[in-house]
């Protein structure tokens, strides 16, 4: 098995979970004896910017926050916040993603983005989305899921209503054609 830490999953447009129906998710890990974890990319939670979490936090808030979405990371822990950002920044608990990108789930984080100090681009996700041992592999193999190698631009791109198109774009994929059983076109 191939581990796509550092890829995107792309959901098939015949996702029928609504939680995951037209997302990208960034895997941050993926292992055969682990399972796999991710970050839902394209989806804000509409009851929650990043100012109002400082606020909720008793965080001093950045002047570049300026209402920045608080994602959907996934259904699982979804009091759980994660920063997923730029490899720039490194702490103790940072988990390096690729040469690219990291992800850091502390409040130390969260301090140094309100004071300037933080990664050059990050975004906030509440929750995770979580497969035990082989079950990400067998939805992939399933025709749940198609995976793409993951790009800043696209990753931390502030829209977010085109991002599932454009993920698929990257693959030279036409979602129209897109079939929902596997072995067809």
């Amino acid at each position: 098995m191939k581990s796509l830490a550092g890829e995107l999953l792309i959901a098939m447009p015949h996702m029928q979970d609504p939680r995951f129906a037209r997302s990208v998710v960034y895997l941050c890990a993926h292992s055969e004896e682990a399972g796999a974890m991710g970050l839902v990319i394209n989806k804000p939670l509409v009851s929650l910017t990043l100012d109002e979490l400082y606020a909720h936090l008793q965080l001093e808030p950045s002047r570049l926050n300026q209402s920045r979405p608080v994602h959907f990371g996934g259904p699982v822990e979804p009091g759980r916040g994660f920063v997923l950002h730029t490899a720039d920044y490194e702490e103790e608990a940072t988990l390096k993603v690729g040469g690219d990108f990291a992800v850091t789930a502390t409040l130390d984080i969260l301090r140094a983005i309100g004071t300037g100090g933080g990664p050059r681009r990050s975004l906030l996700a509440l929750g995770y989305a979580g497969w035990a041992p082989g079950q990400l592999d067998a939805e992939i193999q399933a025709n749940g899921w198609l995976s793409v190698p993951a790009d800043a631009e696209l990753v931390f791109d502030r829209d977010l209503d085109s991002k599932w198109q454009r993920a698929l774009a990257k693959l030279g994929v036409d979602m129209t054609m897109l079939s929902a059983e596997a072995g067809h076109a």
